[in-house]
């Protein structure tokens, strides 16, 4: 498959301007998560699952030398957000650091590339390269099926796939025959991202789309029936049609802050030995065959 790869690095990069910054989570979830849209003149092309780097303006205060690029998942299809191949989304949470003993925000620590993109304004320039990645694609198999598993801002390339499969009118929605699973971790209902598009997906293609969430501060552990509910416990709820649709070619991909992995392994591998299974020969089974996808930060 021909997939495009550093069309722009980092000593030749492309100059996007920001179209639209927009917070996306409520008012009262923790955090602040942005959806920011950069016009790209249609000289970026990318596909679902890619990523992009942004180069932050100005210098690191420490090395007197450029800041380092910053990697971001693309979080729209390869049409972009207004459908005509000239733009690329990001999902961003600002990342902030808070002083344990004040509870206060230190803002000389806060995250230099998430801080501008969330700050940025309508056409402000900025830098970017890419697209990078290729272990994240959807399935060459029209027909497989697909699971997905993020953690927060780790939707990102999820949504990306939704939008290509179930809300665009393109040959690549309509020859789509396979079923797509989602397990979102977030802390509360008001940190959910992009509802609107599960839910159309799940209205337009009920035999096709399935969300499911793990809303932490809001929900129970459904396998032991207490403590709080993560994105494992779902995996672990679901097992039975997980395993089932491994065993038929489905494909996973799991993305998110690194930390989510152990906690997931150790739910599959409790999984795998319910089963009968050897959890590492299974893994390795699946990497082998380009079933196992992940991209962790």
């Amino acid at each position: 498959r021909d997939v495009p790869v550093n069309v722009f690095s980092k000593k030749d990069p492309l100059e996007a301007s920001v179209m639209s910054v927009e917070r996306i989570i409520g008012e009262d979830a923790p955090g602040a998560i942005c959806q920011i849209v950069l016009h790209t003149q249609g000289k970026l092309p990318y596909v679902e699952g890619q990523s992009i780097s942004v180069l932050p303006p100005g210098l690191d205060p420490i090395k007197e030398k450029p800041y380092q690029p910053r990697l971001y998942s693309i979080a729209s299809s390869r049409y972009g957000d207004d459908g005509a191949g000239t733009s690329v989304s990001l999902c961003v949470r600002r990342a902030v650091y808070v002083d344990p003993s004040t509870g206060l925000e230190d803002p000389n620590k806060k995250g230099v590339c998430s801080n501008f993109l969330c700050d940025a304004k309508f056409g402000d320039k900025v830098q970017i390269a890419g697209p990078i990645g290729k272990a994240m694609l959807l399935p060459d198999d029209e027909s497989a099926d697909i699971i997905m598993v993020a953690t927060g801002t780790g939707v990102a390339p999820f949504r990306g796939f939704v939008t290509r499969l179930f809300a665009e009118r393109t040959p690549g929605a309509a020859a789509f025959t396979g079923h797509c699973q989602l397990f979102l971790g977030v802390p509360t209902t008001s940190s959910l991202l992009y509802p609107e598009l599960w839910e159309h997906a799940e209205t337009t293609k009920p035999d096709q789309f399935k969300a499911t969430f793990a809303i932490s501060r809001e929900q129970t552990n459904p396998v032991t029936g207490q403590g709080k509910c993560y994105v494992q416990h779902r995996l672990a709820q679901y097992a039975d049609d997980i395993f089932k649709r491994l065993e038929h070619g489905a494909h996973i991909y799991f993305c998110g802050l690194k930390g989510m992995m152990p906690e997931i392994e150790q739910t599959l591998e409790q999984a795998c030995n319910e089963r009968s299974l050897d959890f590492k020969a299974w893994v390795k089974s699946l990497k082998k065959e380009g079933r196992w996808h992940v991209e962790v930060y």
